[in-house]
């Protein structure tokens, strides 16, 4: 049996997963040590490990099977989930893992893992022949792209992302709104997706039902917004005519 090849089979692995293939976990340690110093295996982070190609030299896992392996309940989301989904025209060095259990953000390969709360378990795709890739639909990367705007996307790369989508799902968008239930999120996605969405599948009754829901409270749509003016249908202070936002940059067709 030659272990190397057999564990080029799991992108990322366990000692677990070596352990298969041992009577006692002295043996799979032993082994372990014994393919890192022969500079066939590394390791990621704690009892997590891919292979070394044999080729380029460079971890077989991808960042996005390296994410889903974390914990049990992990899954890419955010730009993370963009980028996975081809549509942002930029490799970001920061990868978003949701999970259910925390973890400690690490770097690996030049990659940062991040640790995000996991709110809930619907929206997320399990993808057939991956390696282990789990990541949000579209309907959901959209929903927490402009719930953390804020914190993670920022308004211009969430702006360009909500003009890059040619279909939503208006059934799934319902549903993921009323599981976050946050008055503010109606609002945002209200307003944005009135503003700047080309994509079909959204009627009227879309921004009816976020309308019902976006309460009395006046907000800011950003906090990178500094001079706007105020929506009155959607009761927030947004980018003015000239889309000033502190970079100076305008995310929106004139």
């Amino acid at each position: 049996m030659n272990l190397y090849f057999e564990l080029l089979q799991k992108p990322v692995f366990t000692a677990d997963d070596v352990n298969q293939y041992y009577d006692n976990i002295e043996s799979t340690r032993s082994a372990l040590k014994r393919l890192m110093k022969q500079k066939l295996i590394m390791k990621i982070r704690k009892n997590l490990y891919t292979c070394i190609s044999g080729e380029t030299g460079a971890p077989v896992a991808s960042r996005f099977q390296i994410a889903c392996m974390i914990t049990k309940s992990a899954y890419i989301s955010h730009h993370t989930a963009i980028e996975y989904h081809g549509m942002s025209d930029q490799v970001y060095y920061d990868v978003y893992v949701s999970s259910e259990t925390r973890f400690q953000e690490f770097e690996f390969d030049g990659y940062t893992y991040k640790y995000i709360p996991a709110k809930t378990q619907t929206g997320i795709e399990c993808v057939k022949y991956s390696g282990g890739i789990r990541v949000t639909d579209l309907e959901k990367t959209l929903l927490d792209s402009v719930k953390d705007m804020d914190k993670i996307a920022g308004i211009e790369e969430v702006i360009a992302f909500i003009q890059s989508i040619r279909k939503l799902d208006e059934n799934k968008l319902c549903q993921y709104l009323t599981e976050y239930h946050n008055q503010f999120l109606y609002q945002k996605m209200g307003y944005l997706l009135e503003t700047y969405c080309k994509a079909s599948g959204l009627t009227n009754g879309f921004y009816e039902m976020c309308l019902k829901h976006i309460g009395k409270s006046n907000r800011y749509l950003s906090k990178d917004i500094f001079q706007g003016c105020y929506n009155t249908k959607w009761k927030m202070v947004v980018s003015d005519a000239k889309e000033y936002l502190k970079n100076g940059v305008s995310g929106e067709d004139d």
